[in-house]
């Protein structure tokens, strides 16, 4: 969720060491094509796994960014309430409605910012934002949920019942929002994020009927076994750094290190414990260690929108792309970087390179085409074998043109800064599904 409450209209003018031609470093270009499906009309913050070319979407909301007043704020009338089967190559669309499930299910799978994972054929949940029905009120759901993703599928497609398919696990620790769930070795990693329970009120907690926020501040770490039928988290052991870890919204993208060693990328989020803006550094997590990366500060992207890594084996060089979303700063009609502190939606895809624990960040010439990206999920496309652990390789593209995943959904904005407005229509769920299309030079 967003959270502006001591806005002001001052444009700040920036300098930022970046030349107009920086996507000319890349070996590749990027194209975006859109496709529309009958019967997608758009949802955002949601969660995905898939399985052979079917996308499963499940979660998020079906209206735009959040209303800053509490009576008109994350509306249960604007929940997804159901599971979406997405075959992208045919064309073909199925859906599910979660209400056949008991009520506090269908609850929290209706929720926004779940943290989530897909291991193998298992689709792990954690927490998320709503309307519980059973309380009566908004809260952070405290359980674990994991879902059999080709049997959810298959379950959906053919008009079956679903609710074997499910299986929640109650624990308090798994009451998080906004943060992120991935796994390195055989543990998982819960990363950041905050509970949320109450009415979102952007004047504050102590406003109207008032709201608890509590960071996490942690990486909560878990395993999971089950016996066959039933799921245990067992093992949990957490990381706690006040400042590291005190962000949610934002991305995280997984890193290889030029020594082979696997590790995932915190990128920006918020907010500042001093002022209501985003943080800039960019935070490694590996099974050793936290550690906040010196020297660089991410300019082009602040809050969680679609995005992925490449990796080139050759150069020892990764590419880390985010597609339009929201930032504090942008390139104007005339090639200037302009920081804006209201923290608009932006147009533009941008990147960043590292090697060698060097960083440089430059936006594309192709853009979104509009205000697109916020909230959504880059899903790769697997059938092309060219993802490990949700990191392209670049040695594996092919000459020429290839596609390689799919965003779908995410927020649409009118403009770049909507939240005061009073237009109902300022932003909403985007019923586009882009193909994301990479050009190897």
């Amino acid at each position: 969720m967003y959270k502006f409450s001591k806005l002001t209209s001052v444009i700040l003018f920036l300098v930022i060491t970046i030349t107009a031609n920086s996507q000319d470093r890349m070996p590749f270009s990027v194209k975006l094509e859109p496709l529309l499906i009958d019967g997608f009309t758009g949802i955002h913050s949601y969660c995905w796994a898939q399985a052979d070319d079917k996308i499963l979407l499940i979660g998020g909301r079906t209206d735009g960014l959040h209303k800053r007043q509490p009576f008109a704020s994350f509306k249960a009338l604007y929940n997804n309430t159901e599971v979406i089967v997405i075959d992208p190559l045919t064309g073909k669309i199925w859906k599910k409605s979660l209400l056949s499930l008991e009520p506090g299910l269908a609850d929290q799978l209706q929720s926004s910012n779940m943290e989530f994972i897909q291991d193998g054929n298992q689709l792990l949940l954690a927490g998320g934002y709503g309307y519980s029905t059973e309380k009566g009120k908004h809260l952070t759901y405290p359980y674990l949920v994991v879902i059999d993703v080709k049997e959810l599928i298959e379950s959906v497609i053919e008009n079956k019942d679903i609710k074997n398919n499910i299986r929640r696990i109650p624990d308090e620790n798994m009451a998080v929002t906004g943060g992120k769930l991935n796994k390195l070795g055989e543990i998982f990693y819960l990363t950041g994020g905050h509970r949320f329970d109450g009415a979102y009120n952007p004047h504050g907690p102590d406003h109207g009927p008032g709201y608890s926020q509590l960071y996490t501040n942690q990486i909560r770490k878990f395993r999971l076994t089950s016996n066959g039928e039933n799921w245990k988290i067992t093992g949990y052991d957490t990381v706690t750094d006040t400042m590291l870890l005190h962000r949610r919204d934002y991305n995280l993208l997984p890193h290889t290190d030029k020594y082979g060693n696997r590790m995932f990328t915190m990128y920006a989020g918020v907010f500042q414990y001093a002022k209501d803006l985003p943080f800039t550094t960019l935070v490694d997590i590996s099974a050793e260690s936290l550690k906040e990366i010196p020297g660089f500060n991410q300019q082009f992207c602040h809050y969680h929108t679609a995005g992925f890594p490449i990796h080139n084996q050759s150069t020892q060089t990764e590419y880390s792309l985010f597609f339009g979303g929201i930032a504090m700063n942008f390139i104007d009609s005339s090639g200037r970087v302009v920081g804006d502190s209201n923290v608009p939606f932006v147009k533009h895809i941008s990147v960043v390179e590292r090697k060698d624990d060097q960083f440089i960040e430059y936006t594309m010439q192709a853009d979104m085409n509009g205000y697109y990206g916020a909230s959504a999920e880059f899903i790769p496309a697997i059938s092309t074998g060219l993802f490990d652990d949700g990191m392209l390789e670049f040695n594996k593209l092919k000459t020429g043109e290839q596609l390689v995943g799919y965003i779908p959904g995410g927020i649409m904005s009118k403009g770049p800064n909507v939240l005061w407005s009073n237009n109902p229509d300022a932003s909403k769920a985007s019923p586009v599904i882009w193909k994301v299309y990479l050009t190897k030079k």
